[in-house]
């Protein structure tokens, strides 16, 4: 094996003009790493992000991007256990710190970030999970008993995040309401089993989620700016905001109203959660997969040569999730 084709970007910038497809030297797994042959890369807002510059400087030479994955282990360097040759596996955050993202046809990995598959579960599910569900599970509060026999109101349900917050909250037997834009939206959030859907452009949300279930114990939140209002207004005594993504707009905090009711507001950036936090992320996450409890959202598959069209698919907003193909 002498090459390996991949994606990189030697500068941040705009998709057209830094990404290029290259062939590499195979990378060599070394202590405590896996490398991994992928059949599909996963990509996601914070993938076209560092990109672009935006929460990262230009790379050390070069850089290839993707965090999320799904393939089989190829090779395994020394002190590594757990794993096995041929072995199906998804990645996550494999683009942290490492110069080798899922965006090729070989990855090398931290062995922590590489995950055995279950057989129940397709690659294409498997390369969805990565950033999203981690998030997902994380803002509930990492284990299945933080929302159990509770009331979760995800915002931007039919995004990657609140797809698998829905899934992973009627998993644990939570009653489950989310807020969408559009009808199209509406049916993946009651696709993926939320009790309740709420058309934010059309109907009173808050007024909407009293009349029909009450309170809401946990908020996973996607716009804390424009959602603030309406998630005070809901929350019962103790509840939990948690927040995972980042605005333009910096929210203008109701502090009477957080305070009356003892609520916590939470961030969830994966890239700084604990080991702890993390193994019981990935925990519920494997056995929500081998319960049957997780899908894909409606999947975009471009090839590795296509994979600036990829990423502006989702810099631009696309529906569902975005997939690239080695």
């Amino acid at each position: 094996m002498g090459a390996v084709k991949a994606a990189i970007y030697r500068k941040t910038g705009q998709a057209q003009d830094v990404l290029e497809v290259v062939e590499l030297p195979v990378p060599e797994p070394k202590a405590g790493e896996v490398r991994v042959a992928i059949s599909a890369s996963g990509v996601n807002p914070t993938d076209w992000k560092a990109r672009a510059g935006l929460t990262s400087g230009d790379p050390d030479g070069f850089q290839v991007p993707h965090h999320d994955g799904a393939g089989r282990v190829d090779a395994i360097g020394p002190g590594v256990t757990g794993l096995a040759v041929g072995q199906r596996v998804w990645l996550y955050l494999a683009a942290a710190e490492n110069r080798y993202g899922t965006a090729a046809e070989f990855a090398v990995v931290p062995a922590e970030k590489v995950v055995p598959l279950p057989d129940n579960a397709s690659d294409q599910l498997g390369a969805c999970l990565g950033v999203p569900a981690l998030t997902a599970a994380y803002c509930l509060g990492g284990d299945p008993d933080a929302v159990r026999g509770r009331t979760v109101l995800v915002a931007g349900g039919a995004g990657a995040v609140g797809h698998f917050a829905i899934e992973f909250a009627k998993h644990a037997g939570a009653t489950v309401v989310a807020t969408v834009s559009s009808e199209e939206k509406g049916e993946l959030a009651r696709a993926a089993g939320a009790d309740l859907v709420v058309n934010y452009r059309e109907e009173d949300v808050a007024d909407k989620i009293l009349k029909s279930v009450g309170r809401v114990d946990r908020v996973v939140e996607v716009a804390l700016a424009a959602n603030i209002r309406i998630d005070t207004a809901v929350i019962a005594p103790h509840a939990v905001i948690a927040v995972y993504a980042g605005e333009g707009q910096e929210p203008r905090i109701p502090l009477l109203e957080l305070a009356q009711a003892n609520a916590m507001i939470q961030f969830a950036l994966m890239y700084t959660v604990s080991k702890e936090d993390f193994d019981r992320v990935v925990s519920w996450t494997n056995a929500a997969m081998e319960a049957g409890a997780l899908s894909a959202l409606p999947i975009t598959e471009y090839s590795l040569d296509d994979v600036a069209a990829a990423q502006l698919a989702v810099e631009k907003g696309a529906v569902g999730k975005v997939l690239v193909r080695p």
